[in-house]
């Protein structure tokens, strides 16, 4: 089912997924965390190429949050399903 910005989904879709939704969005999240890490990492190699420490510098913190995000995210996943 599609979702316009500012409606929300008020039925279980895991039907569909196999997957509660509610299991299936700490996947997601973990799954966004990671990528973030990813595409951080390519940001923060532009910036210093490009001589910019602090811009470097932000973008590797904003990196670990993500990092720390997606380890949350597994430990969390491990509780629940493991």
């Amino acid at each position: 089912m599609f979702v316009s910005e500012g409606e929300t989904m008020s039925a279980e879709t895991g039907h569909v997924t196999g997957t509660k939704d509610k299991d299936y969005d700490v996947i997601w999240f973990v799954e966004t965390c990671l990528s973030n890490v990813l595409r951080l990492e390519e940001y923060a190699g532009d910036a210093e190429r490009a001589g910019d420490g602090e811009l470097a510098a932000f973008f590797r913190r904003a990196q670990e949050n993500s990092r720390k995000g997606a380890e949350q995210g597994k430990e969390l996943l491990l509780q629940r399903l493991g």
